[in-house]
C-alpha cells in the first residue's frame, strides 16, 4: 500500500515544465547573442575551456533534484511499521448489533451509525486495553480479534453494515458465546464485554450464555440504542406496511443485571459512554505488551539520500573544462 502524506505539494510538479520552457528560451537567446559575435566554431577556439554539454548536464541534474525534492516533501509512505508497546489495561470485547432493526432513525443519524460513533469513541478512550470486535444479527462473526493495536479497528468500522451478516435476527446469546472465545486465558487481567444493541427480536437463550460469562468472571455491559417509542424501518412487511422497531429495554437490563454489568440507554448525548467508562475504569488492569501497527511507514529518507548524491554530483561538475584534463579524450584515439 502506498500513499503521499502531503499530496498537495505534488502540484508543484506542474511548474517544472515552465522551468524547462524558460531554460530553452534562455538558451535560444544566448545562442543568438553568441552568433552576433561570430561563428560557434570560432568562439570554441577562443574559449576552449567552455563546455555546453556540461552546462546542459548541470541543468538536468538540478531539474531532477527539484523533482525528487517535491516528491520528498510530499512524504511518500509505503507498507506498515510495527512497534512494540507496553501499557496497563484490560481485555475488552465489543459486540455490535448489525441487524436490520439498527437502521431505525430514532437516534441520529441512525441506530447503527450512532453505534459505530460510540464504538469509535470507546476505542479512543480505551487505547491502553486489548480490544476485539464481534458483529452479530441472527449469527455472529469476529470482525477484529483481540489486539492491543486498537487504532486498526477504524479500518474495520468502515465496512460494518447489515449486509456483512447474511442471517437476520438478534441472537445476543451467540454473540456473547463467540465473544467469550475471543478472550485470552490470562487470569491476572480483568475482562469485560460491551453489547451495543436495540435488544429487539431476541433469538436463542441469551441469559444462559450470560451466566457462563459471569462464572468466568467476565462482566457484561449493555448499551441500548434507540427509544422505547420506536421508529419505522426503511423496509416493509409482507403486507406492505411500515415496520416499527422499538428498543427492548427489559431484555437489555436483564442481560446487564445477570452479567453484573452496567445498562445505559445510548441517545444523542454522551452520558451513556461516560457511565460506561467509569464502570470499566474500576476493573483490574495489567501490563499488556503488544505490537502496534501504523498503516504506513515513512520513505522520504530514501529520496533525501538521492537528493544529496545529485547535489554532490552537480557541484563537482564545472561548466568549464578542467585544464589538467581537457586534453584527455577517453573515447578518441
Amino acid at each position: 500500500m502506498f500513499k503521499f502524506a502531503n499530496p498537495q505539494y505534488l502540484y508543484l510538479l506542474l511548474a517544472l515544465p515552465l522551468l524547462v520552457v524558460a531554460y530553452v528560451y534562455w538558451n535560444i537567446r544566448k545562442m543568438r547573442s553568441v552568433k552576433q559575435m561570430g561563428t560557434l566554431a570560432t568562439l570554441k577556439q577562443m574559449m576552449p575551456e567552455l563546455s555546453l554539454k556540461r552546462s546542459y548536464l548541470k541543468f538536468w541534474l538540478t531539474f531532477i533534484t527539484l523533482v525528487v525534492g517535491i516528491l520528498m516533501i510530499a512524504r511518500p509512505q509505503f507498507g506498515t511499521k510495527a512497534e512494540k508497546v507496553e501499557r496497563h489495561g484490560i481485555e475488552l470485547v465489543i459486540a455490535l448489533d448489525v441487524s436490520n432493526s439498527m437502521l431505525a432513525e430514532d437516534v441520529s443519524p441512525s441506530r447503527l451509525e450512532r453505534s459505530k460513533q460510540m464504538l469509535s469513541k470507546i476505542i479512543d478512550k480505551r487505547n491502553s486495553d486489548k480490544v476485539a470486535i464481534v458483529v452479530f444479527a441472527g449469527e455472529a462473526y469476529v470482525q477484529m480479534p483481540l489486539t492491543g493495536d486498537v487504532q486498526s479497528a477504524r479500518i474495520f468500522l468502515e465496512n460494518i453494515d447489515p449486509s456483512i451478516v447474511p442471517v437476520q435476527g438478534t441472537d445476543i446469546g451467540t454473540a456473547i458465546s463467540l465473544g467469550l472465545s475471543c478472550f485470552s486465558t490470562d487470569k491476572e487481567v480483568d475482562k469485560a464485554m460491551i453489547i451495543i444493541t436495540d435488544g429487539e427480536n431476541l433469538d436463542g437463550d441469551a441469559l444462559a450464555t450470560v451466566e457462563q460469562a459471569s462464572e468466568a468472571g467476565i462482566r457484561i455491559n449493555v448499551l441500548g440504542v434507540g427509544s422505547p417509542q420506536g421508529a419505522p424501518l426503511p423496509i416493509r412487511d409482507n403486507e406492505g406496511k411500515p415496520v416499527i422497531s422499538k428498543l427492548d429495554e427489559t431484555t437489555c437490563k436483564a442481560i446487564a443485571e445477570k452479567g453484573q454489568g452496567l445498562y445505559a440507554r445510548a441517545d444523542n448525548s454522551n452520558s451513556a459512554l461516560k457511565a460506561l467508562q467509569e464502570q470499566l475504569d474500576k476493573l483490574r488492569k495489567k501490563e499488556i505488551e503488544g505490537v502496534s501497527y501504523s498503516e504506513y511507514d515513512e520513505k522520504f529518507q530514501i529520496l533525501a539520500a538521492i537528493i544529496f548524491m545529485l547535489l554532490v554530483v552537480e557541484i563537482c561538475i564545472f561548466e568549464k573544462k578542467n585544464r589538467l584534463w581537457r586534453n584527455v579524450k577517453i573515447f578518441k584515439r
